[in-house]
């Protein structure tokens, strides 16, 4: 592995771990249940591609709590019009992240697909 790829890997791994605590956070603070559950599954997710990434870099990381802190305050301070279509961008943002490291780490390409879809599905709780 090379030393981008890893810089990669563990950059990657590091936001799946802070977006595991955001969403849970804001599946606290959103007021709909659809938005709740949904948040809740995506933060199951998020948690899931950590692990995958740990499995690369053989690293423990530690989540950082920015996001989590940041993030339901945005939601009541701008509400779910503004700040969900932000949140879609940060996923899809991973999603070009994670493609240079796709065909040497083929089990990254599940993730990739997961993140447009995480984009996808907050964009469609604001439908």
């Amino acid at each position: 592995m090379t030393d981008q790829e890893m810089k990669t890997l563990l950059k990657a791994q590091q936001g799946e771990l802070d977006a595991v605590l955001m969403y849970k956070a804001l599946s606290e603070a959103v007021r709909d249940e659809k938005d709740k559950k949904t948040f809740m599954q995506l933060s199951s997710e998020e948690g899931h591609h950590a692990s995958i990434f740990k499995g690369l870099t053989n690293t423990v990381l530690k989540p950082r709590k920015t996001l989590a802190t940041f993030v339901p305050m945005a939601y009541k301070l701008i509400g779910k019009k503004k700040l969900y279509p932000i949140i879609a961008k940060f996923e899809y943002d991973a999603v070009n992240t994670y493609m240079p490291v796709v065909e040497r780490f083929p089990e990254v390409e599940s993730v990739k697909n997961d993140e447009k879809r995480h984009g996808d599905t907050v964009l469609a709780l604001l439908e």
